[in-house]
């Protein structure tokens, strides 16, 4: 391991932006994407540091919040817009296909071998820059092509298949002949629906996450329209989640979504999308009985689905209506409490919303006391 012709000084040099890193101590590594896109010319995502010893004392050092995983030795520190991760140098092995693996103290060499692919098997140590790679990383970093370790990488970690599109897209690199034969062959279905969650959510935040997701349309069940789902990224107002609003755009089965162990509002928004539609009707109060408890990235979808001015105008202000009078003031005029009194509020908006009822809260007023049709 090792090339002299790679600048080490440069990855160093990079650090300048985190808390100050330890200088003595246990031999430590800035490793993967950090190095790789130093390497590249690129802006760093994440900063991973790999340590022959105790991760989570490593992280305390950092200041900043620690947050200790401890089944497989890793640690993340966090402060004012920085994030470290931090993970013991281990050997890996798989007790089954899909499986977590199971881990050990190892040396930072070892620890290279058990990564997913050799454009992130580079390390540089803290002390002294030296430069440590797998065999082939440095030639695929700089031919730029994506290569797995081993045989049998993709059977172990299935969610290097996703990883795999992840930075073809990302990186524009090639995938070699090999790891293609061996992605082609292998399958998601030993995964857990919680990792293999986790691991779409990291795909649908990349910079293209459409593209990487048509990476993936032979190992999932998923649709890709890219037009379709441009047009939902453009309706979609910021608060969204864009990530949940894409996996229902794209998937076409709700069993399948549900077995991804989302949270609750992560599995909500998502079906939504997946079942979006445009209502029959449009006129204002017809799309705010239609849309109301409704997702807004889902009306985004629905708009994308052929409704595009009436979703524009929900999302841009019909949503946004409110009443200036509540319960109170129609009990205190003398209506009795109970449903009638949610019935005349509704009434009352919803002719606010067609431009029935101008003229503030008086007129709000006036119209819900009028007597019930």
């Amino acid at each position: 391991m090792g090339d002299g012709a790679f600048d080490s000084g440069a990855v160093l040099a990079a650090l300048a932006r985190y808390p100050p890193l330890p200088a003595r101590g246990a031999r430590v590594a800035v490793v993967g994407g950090f190095v790789r896109d130093i390497w590249l010319g690129r802006d760093p995502r994440e900063l991973d540091l790999v340590v022959e010893g105790d991760a989570a004392a490593l992280a305390r050092t950092l200041g900043g919040e620690v947050v200790i995983h401890e089944p497989f030795g890793t640690a993340t520190a966090t402060g004012a817009g920085w994030r470290v991760d931090v993970a013991m140098a281990r050997s890996e092995r798989y007790p089954a296909p899909g499986a977590l693996p199971q881990v050990a103290p190892a040396t930072i060499e070892h620890d290279l071998a058990r990564r997913d692919f050799t454009v992130n098997a580079i390390a540089v140590t803290l002390v002294g820059g030296e430069l440590l790679a797998a065999d082939g990383a440095l030639d695929d970093l700089s031919r730029g092509a994506l290569s797995v370790l081993h045989e049998r990488s993709f059977v172990d970690d299935p969610t290097r298949l996703l990883r795999l599109a992840r930075y073809a897209e990302r990186l524009g690199f090639a995938v070699e002949p090999r790891t293609a034969s061996l992605a082609a062959r292998a399958s998601v279905a030993t995964l857990s629906g919680a990792r293999l969650g986790g691991e779409l959510r990291l795909a649908l935040t990349e910079p293209d996450p459409v593209a990487v997701l048509g990476r993936l349309a032979d190992k999932l069940p998923l649709a890709i329209d890219r037009s379709l789902a441009e047009d939902a990224l453009a309706l979609a107002p910021p608060e969204s989640d864009r990530a949940m609003l894409l996996l229902g755009v794209m998937s076409s089965e709700e069993a399948w979504l549900a077995n991804l162990e989302l949270t609750t509002r992560e599995h909500e928004v998502a079906i939504a999308c997946l079942r979006a539609g445009v209502p029959a009707e449009v006129t204002p109060s017809a799309l705010w009985r239609a849309w109301r408890g409704v997702p807004i990235e889902a009306v985004a979808v629905a708009g994308a689905r052929g409704g595009g001015d009436a979703a524009r105008r929900w999302i841009d202000d019909l949503r946004h209506v409110r009443l200036e009078i509540g319960g109170d003031e129609l009990i205190a005029a003398g209506i009795s409490e109970g449903p009638q009194i949610g019935r005349r509020l509704e009434r009352t908006l919803a002719a606010k919303l067609d431009g029935e009822l101008t003229g503030g809260r008086e007129a709000e007023l006036a119209y819900a006391l009028r007597g019930e049709s």
